[in-house]
């Protein structure tokens, strides 16, 4: 059904918002507003940051993820969107291969390697050398904040 613009008379094909020959507006109702969305609970209040009985673990601290925990527990652990990956991070802003996680006389150290968007640790990029973790710090892979909590009786 063909509607008629009010300010030009041209006919314009049903449901037009606009008038195709003068551009004004077809109708003067109101679109219905964009409403907020719920919180799913996954701010960092709600996520549970206790230390790991045993070992280290990265804690997701924010994101659809939140709360997930991801022991550490090899010499050498990946993680990247890469399913194979010992840690998988399912996001484009996360690559593939993104940072290796390994043992050193001190705990564990971490490289990122090569990542397109780069590895953050506590706010600072790191740059091609290996760092050492230590209790408390925060991790940022692609959209991914995480924190490394190691046991107090590691």
């Amino acid at each position: 059904m063909n509607q008629s613009c009010e300010a030009c008379g041209h006919s314009n094909a049903g449901g037009s918002r606009f008038c195709s020959s003068c551009g004004r507006p077809m109708s003067s109702v109101e679109e219905a507003s964009t409403e907020a969305l719920e919180s799913l609970g996954d701010s960092p209040e709600s996520v549970d940051f206790q230390t790991p009985s045993t070992g280290a673990a990265l804690v997701v601290a924010s994101g659809h993820q939140a709360g997930t925990r991801y022991a550490i527990t090899s010499e050498l652990m990946t993680v990247g969107r890469h399913p194979d990956s010992d840690i998988f991070l399912d996001d484009i802003t996360v690559s593939r291969r993104h940072v290796e996680l390994s043992t050193s006389n001190t705990g564990y150290m971490i490289r990122d390697v090569g990542s397109l968007n780069g590895t953050y640790l506590n706010g600072q990029r790191l740059e091609d050398s290996e760092v050492s973790l230590t209790n408390g710090d925060e991790l940022q892979i692609g959209k991914f904040k995480l924190l490394y909590l190691v046991s107090s009786s590691s």
